[in-house]
């Protein structure tokens, strides 16, 4: 698959969103969790794998855990073709769907945040050494 297949194969998914992050990162979200960064400049890829496929696949060549994630069971092909294209399909999905499954429900929206309600002390004691207010 070249990055052009990448790309829409990626935004096929249901709320799949790209950003371009960190240079020449192309990320694809779900929910604003990547699942999925492309390099551009240099034409690699990272994704998320369940645990035993995280293992077989950094014993092939030109596959190795990604640095900073591959604890979380992330790997990077140094070329897009280390793997058939339709195994990179799947291993992407597989990828979205675990990301999916653990991203927000929704985002956050972004409105202004209500003004909190200012408390009178007209109700409270007037013994100021107590660290309890009763009210009245």
């Amino acid at each position: 698959m070249n990055i052009d297949a990448i790309r829409a194969y990626c935004l096929n998914f249901p709320s799949a969103t790209e950003k371009l992050q960190w240079g020449d990162d192309l990320c694809f979200k779900i929910r604003g969790k990547i699942f999925a960064m492309l390099g551009l400049d240099n034409p690699r890829l990272c994704f998320k794998c369940a645990p035993d496929v995280f293992s077989e696949l950094i014993e092939r060549e030109d596959i190795h855990p990604a640095p900073y994630v591959g604890r979380y069971k992330w790997v990077m092909l140094d070329r897009l073709n280390a793997v058939s294209d339709a195994e990179l399909e799947d291993l992407i999905q597989q990828s979205y769907a675990m990301v999916a499954a653990k991203a927000p429900k929704r985002l956050k929206s972004k409105a202004r945040p209500t003004a909190k309600k200012k408390r009178s002390s007209a109700g409270t004691s007037k013994n100021r050494g107590s660290t309890k207010r009763r009210l009245r």
